[in-house]
């Protein structure tokens, strides 16, 4: 399990320095005109690479958690709440750290 979960963080952390390596001109003009042109779609790209990686480094904290959880010994029970999380949800999910309850309320 401890493989699994520092596979996944490496691999989160290649793709999260892979979006954000991407050399850009801090100059350039990005502006949303009223047509479809370059400028909109380079705004478009920058907004949909930074939701991708703002989403990624949130699984990347969460493997991060889980693996702490596995060195205190509370690995599979819930941060919130406490309950343990089912094996169905870590199967599916190794760095779940909430229960399924718990992260329809995140």
């Amino acid at each position: 399990m401890r493989t699994a979960l520092e596979e996944r963080r490496a691999g989160l952390q290649r793709e999260i320095g892979a979006l954000t390596a991407r050399p850009r001109d801090p100059v350039a003009a990005v502006s949303f005109g009223k047509r479809v042109g370059d400028g909109t779609t380079e705004a478009v790209e920058r907004l949909n690479t930074v939701g991708a990686a703002q989403g990624l480094s949130a699984m990347l904290s969460d493997v991060e958690r889980a693996l702490v959880k596995l060195d205190e010994g509370t690995y599979g029970a819930c941060d919130r709440c406490g309950a343990p999380i089912s094996a169905e949800r870590l199967e599916a999910r190794l760095w779940s750290v909430l229960c399924v309850g718990c992260a329809l309320k995140r």
